[in-house]
Parts: C-alpha cells; sequence; structure tokens
C-alpha cells in the first residue's frame, strides 16, 4: 500500500512539474514564437545583433537570428565562452594555427601572422569568389586549397574535427561584425542559382527551404522550433549533434528530412545555396561558434 501511495504521489508530482514546465514555456513564447524573456546577446561586453531591419526586396519582414528563437537555457550557453561546448573545437583550431604541417615546413601562422588581426572579417565575407578556380568558394575549400597548395599538407575531411576547429577559430576572430557577402558581379548568377535551390520544392514531402524557414518560422516542429534558418553562427553546436557542424551538414540533414537526396558537403549547389542564406542575414552579426538546438 505505502508503495502505491509512493508511486502515485511521485507520478502527481511528475504531472506537476510538466504542468508547470509546459506553462513557463507558453508564456515565454510570443505570438513571433519568439522567447519574450528579456535577454540580449552579449558576448565579453560586446552586444551582438540578433535583429535587423529586412530590405525591401526581402521576403521577411524582420532579419532575426536563430539565437532568438532557442529556449533560455540554449541562449545562455552562447553568453559565455566558458560554458559555450563549441570552444572544445576552437581551441584545437587555435593548436592547428601554428602547427607546421606538410613538405613545405608551414603552418598556417607562417603566411597569416596573428590570426585575431588577419582572420578578422573572413567569416562574415564568405563564401567568396575565387578568380583562378571561376566559381565562389565556401572557407572550408580555402582551407584545403592552402594545405594542399600552399603547405604541401593533406586537404581535411568537410566535416573532420581539424576542418572544424580551424573554421570556428578562423570565425571566431569575426564574432560581432556583420554578415557582408557579395552578391554582385560574377556572384550574381551564383547568387540566383543559390536562391532557386532555396524555393525549389524536392524530395517525398515535395517541400523547399522556404516552406519551413519564410512560412512557418516561429512555429513547432515535434520539439523544436522553426526559425529562419539564418547560418550566422556556423560552425555551430548542437545539442541534437553533441558536437560542432558545418553549415554543410545541416543543409544535407534538411534534405534528408523531406527525404531528399542530398547533394555533397562541399558540392557546387551547396555553395550557392550558402551564398544566398548568408546574403538573406545580411547585417546581422557573426556568432561563430553559435549554439542551438
Amino acid at each position: 500500500m505505502k508503495k502505491l501511495f509512493l508511486s502515485g504521489a511521485i507520478a502527481m508530482a511528475a504531472a506537476a512539474l510538466v504542468t508547470v514546465a509546459a506553462a513557463q514555456d507558453s508564456t515565454s513564447i510570443g505570438s513571433e514564437g519568439l522567447q519574450t524573456e528579456p535577454m540580449e546577446l552579449v558576448i565579453d561586453d560586446e552586444k551582438l545583433m540578433t535583429r535587423v531591419g529586412a530590405p525591401a526586396d526581402s521576403p521577411l519582414s524582420e532579419i532575426i537570428s536563430g539565437w532568438e528563437f532557442r529556449n533560455p537555457g540554449t541562449r545562455k550557453m552562447e553568453l559565455d565562452d566558458f560554458d559555450n561546448p563549441a570552444f572544445i573545437w576552437v581551441d584545437q583550431g587555435e593548436a592547428l594555427w601554428s602547427t607546421v604541417d606538410g613538405t613545405e615546413g608551414k603552418s598556417c601562422e607562417t603566411c597569416h601572422d596573428d590570426a585575431s588581426e588577419s582572420m578578422r572579417g573572413v567569416r562574415a565575407s564568405y563564401p567568396k569568389w575565387d578568380e583562378a578556380k571561376g566559381k565562389p568558394q565556401a572557407m572550408e575549400h580555402q582551407v584545403n586549397e592552402c594545405r594542399t597548395e600552399r603547405m604541401g599538407a593533406e586537404a581535411w575531411k568537410w566535416e573532420s574535427d581539424q576542418m572544424l576547429g580551424m573554421t570556428a577559430y578562423v570565425g571566431l576572430q569575426s564574432r560581432g561584425m556583420p554578415v557582408e557577402v557579395q552578391t554582385d558581379g560574377p556572384m550574381q548568377e551564383w547568387w540566383q542559382r543559390g536562391k532557386d535551390l532555396y524555393y525549389m520544392r524536392v524530395g517525398q514531402l515535395d517541400m523547399s527551404c522556404a516552406n519551413c524557414h519564410e512560412d512557418h518560422y516561429g512555429e513547432m516542429i515535434r520539439a523544436d522550433r522553426l526559425s529562419q534558418g539564418q547560418i550566422n553562427g556556423f560552425p555551430t553546436y548542437r545539442l541534437k549533434w553533441q558536437k560542432i557542424g558545418s553549415v554543410h551538414r545541416r543543409f544535407k540533414g534538411c534534405m534528408e528530412n523531406i527525404r531528399a537526396v542530398a547533394y555533397k558537403r562541399g558540392s557546387d549547389e551547396f555553395t550557392s545555396l550558402e551564398l544566398y542564406l548568408a546574403s538573406r542575414g545580411q547585417g546581422l552579426s557573426v556568432e561563430t561558434p553559435a549554439v542551438r538546438q
């Protein structure tokens, strides 16, 4: 009898906690699905822009970082670098920056000196046009070009810890700077290609990126809240992944979710999509490395 009573009491207590948690969650969500608990993204006394006005030709009324759509616990993890789990990879990238590798006896530091100066603004402007290749390159492309053509070292795999560490470390140097990518000149054709991909319905579910991130942002999908799909925080630590990941990994996951055949990481398709999405979030602060659910 005592066991039954205790079991019943525990069940009632659990139910009460769920009810309270649900009530707290519902009161913290505004009409757009944004968290209404007052909080600003301030890291090391620097305020990052998580909302900016949308340009006249934007389909969005306001440009909003994915940070705004996360729950308070996840958002707080990004406020302090000590609490941000992505810094395990940042530290690795910092070590690799000065590590000599390859037949030329060079490191990144050999050519670029202090990353805090030479790499500032780099993340904010990628993907960038590569005249020699005649197409835009993501940061991962550039890292491997430096390794193979200048250091005489082997290329890193796109999602390797080394590549993620380096891109997170380099990206960190631009944190707080506004995203600003080139979309005119030779980039215009690739930007349009990325836009076409963004609105193209694919997969067995016959969906496009816009179906979630324009038509339904702020709404719940399973246990997560849809954001605008801004990419200003990549590479990003996702709690779901339990590690840091590239934006191309996120693209691949989205395509698989709608039962489509995903393009390869580093493909022209994903690079053009990255370019379009970066332009779609122009003005948001670089948050690399961000924390998301």
